[in-house]
């Protein structure tokens, strides 16, 4: 009688599976990765979702304004979280909200690492004097608090999307640099890289064919944590008064606006939107906790 089982095929182990796995082990990362994909959808159909359009002044009305949670307008709308001291649906001005501070974290964290990873693996590379001044302009930039330039930066550009997005850019790109750097250097120095030398291969094909998929784990992780990092100095920025204007409002601007009222005990206004962006930031991060660990090999079990 012949072993049918030794004739299946082996399953292979690859980051993903282990993933997979690691994540149903996990009831709390579980969680995490579920409340993270019901906040992206929620950002993605925001207008469609969302049971008033909250900069829409045909549908807003200044007589609704600070009502409590669970409160009625006056024509019977629900509101389900309250109104803000404009009259607009707390809950549908956090959706909104939630919109513009993904936005934002997502495309200055791709753009960051875009130019992070370039300047990373140029310094790794080349080596001698060109490696030295640039990591001496990324160990300048990293001696700074990143919202002390992102403030300097809006000071001079003023605000908007475009302009938040390019502050924290340049105050996040550095830390994609060094993590890039790190782990170019010691990819430059594996034998199938020399080997990739001797046969005469261009600097760009051995950059971007052999040395860049090798950093491209630590990137993942750094990429999500910095992702959360833009999210909660975007909302700072915001909360200053220095970063989105009042017609594009992020997390951070709704906070700011309902922290004028937590004196005079409408404490909603500033609460939801505040608790809306710590679940946001914690599920980020405990996503990217869980990925660290999957990509580490000197974390697994």
């Amino acid at each position: 009688m012949t072993d049918t089982t030794a004739a299946l095929p082996a399953k292979v182990d690859t980051p993903l599976r282990r993933f997979l796995s690691d994540y149903a082990d996990s009831p709390l990362a579980v969680g995490a990765a579920a409340v993270l994909f019901l906040i992206i959808l929620i950002a993605i159909f925001a207008p469609w979702i969302s049971p008033q359009d909250p900069y829409d002044l045909a549908t807003v009305s200044i007589f609704d304004a600070r009502m409590p949670p669970g409160s009625y307008a006056m024509d019977g709308t629900p509101f389900l979280l309250g109104t803000d001291g404009a009259g607009r649906d707390l809950l549908s001005a956090i959706f909104y909200g939630l919109r513009i501070s993904l936005s934002v974290g997502v495309a200055s964290g791709i753009i960051a690492i875009i130019v992070g990873m370039s300047v990373g693996l140029a310094a790794a590379y080349a080596g001698g004097r060109t490696e030295n001044l640039i990591m001496r302009v990324v160990d300048l930039q990293l001696s700074l608090p990143a919202v002390l330039i992102a403030l300097i930066l809006l000071a001079i550009l003023g605000k908007g999307v475009d302009k938040i997005i390019i502050a924290l850019v340049v105050a996040q790109w550095a830390y994609y640099a060094r993590t890039v750097r790190a782990s170019a250097l010691v990819e430059r120095r594996r034998e199938y890289v020399e080997a990739a030398a001797c046969l005469g291969l261009g600097h760009a094909r051995i950059i971007f064919r052999h040395i860049l998929p090798n950093c491209v784990a630590p990137l993942i992780v750094v990429g999500t944590v910095q992702t959360a990092h833009a999210i909660a100095l975007e909302a700072t920025l915001s909360f200053l008064g220095v970063g989105l204007p009042p017609t594009e409002p992020s997390l951070g601007l709704l906070i700011a606006n309902g922290f004028d009222y937590m004196l005079s005990g409408k404490y909603w206004i500033a609460v939801f939107p505040g608790v809306a962006l710590l679940i946001t930031i914690v599920s980020i991060n405990m996503v990217g906790d869980q990925l660290r660990d999957v990509l580490n090999p000197r974390l697994q079990k």
